[in-house]
């Protein structure tokens, strides 16, 4: 909007040269003057008006989400791990992009790097975070009050139905472990967590020999690691081996059939006892002639 004003008078006389102040400029350049006035230049009130309130909605957003975000740190934190750890594990390493993580999150990267780091720091607070959940939650089964041949039942049943229950923590190991750890050796957290973990073994190993139930005090690490192996490896491969066996190894038949070896086998080796006294779930009749000829 553009005022012209007869010298020497206070009241302008308005005349519109455009609709807006970015064509003012470019209109005023042919606009003819006439003798005796003057130019006052105006940006009209209503766009004027316009975005002042889109500029206070867009600021009254961002306070909005700011103060959030100070109010409740460790909740943005928490969100932020739990999108990387589904983008992660859905998508690799190299896969994963921190934009995705970030709109999950309902944050944006500045947070994202504030709150945890860089890609390589948030992928390894998320490997971190997956080895102190099972851990904890290995902590509550309470084995140390358990009679020995009950507390490895109960460790082997809890391994398997973690793994089925969370198979994200079976991905983030299978990516770890094509990077050769190379993220798992710079934390400084993961073997503070699996020693107490190995001592609870040990301890229920060590019981199990006082009272005659074990034969041998085997190496709680590699008690563990052949229980860990039997539950990830059927797991992790259940599509091919399921196409090369002809059978559906996850459906629920198989997955019982499966828990029931797991247990037999393992507590048959600690104890020198018959698998059949552990009530092995028993083979179709289709594979009872194959077991027979083994």
């Amino acid at each position: 909007m553009a005022l012209l004003r007869r010298a020497g008078t206070q009241k302008p006389h308005r005349e519109s040269l455009c609709n807006g102040p970015r064509l003012c400029s470019a209109s005023l350049k042919g606009a003819a003057l006439r003798p005796g006035h003057e130019i006052i230049l105006k940006r009209p009130r209503a766009c004027y008006m316009r975005l002042v309130s889109t500029q206070r909605a867009s600021g009254l957003a961002k306070a909005k989400r700011n103060l959030k975000w100070q109010r409740d740190p460790e909740g943005m934190r928490l969100r932020i791990l739990e999108a990387a750890k589904q983008e992660f594990s859905t998508h690799g390493l190299a896969g994963a992009r921190v934009d995705r993580i970030a709109a999950k999150a309902g944050a944006n990267k500045r947070m994202l790097y504030y709150h945890v780091g860089n890609k390589d720091e948030l992928y390894l607070a998320v490997l971190e975070g997956a080895y102190d959940k099972i851990r904890s939650e290995e902590r509550g089964l309470d084995l140390e009050h358990l009679d020995p041949p009950e507390a490895i039942r109960r460790l082997i049943e809890f391994t398997w139905n973690y793994f089925l229950r969370n198979p994200e923590f079976l991905s983030l190991l299978q990516t770890e472990n094509l990077a050769r750890a190379k993220h798992l050796k710079r934390s400084t957290k993961v073997k503070s967590m699996h020693s107490p973990f190995v001592e609870m073994i040990r301890t229920v190993v060590r019981r199990g020999v006082d009272s005659g139930d074990f034969q041998v005090a085997v190496d709680p690490v590699q008690l563990y690691i052949s229980i860990a192996a039997l539950s990830f490896f059927y797991l992790s491969n259940s599509a091919t081996l399921s196409v090369i066996f002809g059978r559906d190894l996850l459906a629920k038949d198989a997955k019982d059939e499966r828990l029931a070896h797991m247990v037999g086998l393992v507590v048959a080796a600690l104890t020198g006892r018959s698998a059949a006294l552990f009530e092995i779930a028993k083979a179709p009749k289709s594979r009872a002639a194959v077991a027979q000829t083994v």
